[in-house]
Order: structure tokens, then C-alpha cells, then sequence
């Protein structure tokens, strides 16, 4: 349950590295870990973030997001009930689709009458954590996964359902078939305590394959 602070990245390539020779040589290549690097700035405008990203390119939920924040006085997301408070109008000025709208919506009625209570995800653990945003609508697992990685940096989350994640793990270790989540378990088993910050490596296996269109991913949810 406990985050990892920053000094602690070094420390968990290291033990990537000796732990498995495979992953290890990419993980000598690229080099630092830069897991941290990516996040919001508070709870409410990660997820936020991650209903607007939803089967967008990296540039057009860039895009999206900062329409979306510029709605706000001070180019910063108050808190829910100003979100709430919007018309459905402005949000579909913005480019949200109308299921994002509804998405938004079902997030800050959540927030406003404490089914979710954003101050206590940071102590919970990560099951738990999964199991508060899920209940969200537009939200799956994935999301919640991403959350607990960029945003808690929770150190042992591996998004088994990922489809980098897969890709990543049938070209590295040269599996003839794409590997189940049983089997991703099993060859992320030697990752931990550091799985997450394993599968921030596996993500940058592909972009060195494919650096031009690797930013633009489609996001899951």
C-alpha cells in the first residue's frame, strides 16, 4: 500500500535487473525510471483526466482537457460541484462526447454525497482502491490500475489486461502466442514488489520499436 518515493526508482531498476535478465537488458538500456513524471495535479483532475482521455490520442485528450479546464476562472478544476455545476452545453462545447458528460456526471454526484470520498483512496489498499473508482460509470479496471500507477504510485500493480503490456511481454520473451493474464502473472512474478515500475519498462520497449506513433495510443478504460 505504501507509495514509492522517488529515490526509490533507482533502487527498484536495480532489482528489476537482477531479479530477470530478460527485462533487465531493456531496463539497463533505457535507462532512469520515469514513472513519476506523469500526473495530475490532485485526485479529482486524474480521473477527470482519465474520462476525458478515453479512446483519444495523447494531443487530442491534451486538446479536450485544456478546452476543459479553461471553463474554470483560473484555468484549475475547483472541485466537483463546479464541475456539476456546468451545462451539459458546456461540456459538449468543450468535445466531450455526451457519455463522458454522463461519466462526469456520475463521478461528481459520487464525490458530492460521499459514495466516493477522494481523501481516503490514498490510504486504502490497491483492491480497494480498484474496487472505489469501478463502481464509477466509465471506469474499468484499467483505469483504476492507472490511477493506482501515475497518479498513488503504488509499486506493484501489473495491468494484466493492458494491451501494451501484452505486446510488450509476447516480443521481449518471444512467446509464439499472446500471453494470458495467468501467464503475464507468472513472468511478472520475479518483478515484485516492483511490478509497476516493471511495466513502465515493458511500455517503453514499444515506444523504442515504435517511437513516431507510440504517444498515440488509443487509451483504454
Amino acid at each position: 500500500m505504501s507509495d514509492v518515493e522517488p529515490a526509490e526508482y533507482e533502487k527498484a531498476r536495480r532489482f528489476i535487473m537482477r531479479r530477470d535478465p530478460v527485462l533487465g537488458a531493456a531496463v539497463k538500456r533505457i535507462g532512469p525510471c520515469g514513472l513519476a513524471d506523469r500526473q495530475r495535479k490532485d485526485h479529482l483532475t486524474a480521473l477527470v483526466g482519465a474520462i476525458v482521455s478515453q479512446q483519444l490520442s495523447t494531443r487530442a485528450a491534451a486538446t479536450i482537457f485544456g478546452r476543459f479546464v479553461a471553463l474554470f476562472p483560473d484555468g484549475a478544476i475547483p472541485g466537483a460541484a463546479a464541475i456539476h455545476a456546468l451545462e451539459d452545453q458546456a461540456l459538449r462545447g468543450v468535445g466531450l462526447s455526451g457519455q463522458k458528460v454522463g461519466y462526469l456526471r456520475d463521478l461528481c454526484a459520487r464525490i458530492g454525497d460521499e459514495r466516493l470520498r477522494l481523501e481516503e483512496l490514498d490510504a486504502l489498499p490497491d483492491e480497494q482502491v480498484i474496487e472505489r473508482l469501478t463502481a464509477v460509470k466509465g471506469f474499468g479496471r484499467w483505469t483504476a490500475e492507472m490511477f493506482l500507477m501515475f497518479r498513488l504510485h503504488r509499486p506493484d500493480v501489473l495491468p494484466v489486461g493492458d494491451l501494451g503490456i501484452v505486446t510488450a511481454i509476447q516480443r521481449l520473451y518471444r512467446l509464439r502466442k499472446r500471453p494470458d493474464a495467468k501467464r503475464i502473472r507468472k513472468i511478472g512474478e520475479p518483478w515484485r514488489p516492483y511490478r509497476s515500475v516493471a511495466s513502465w519498462y515493458l511500455w517503453q520497449t514499444l515506444a523504442e520499436a515504435k517511437t513516431p506513433s507510440a504517444g498515440n495510443a488509443k487509451r483504454q478504460t
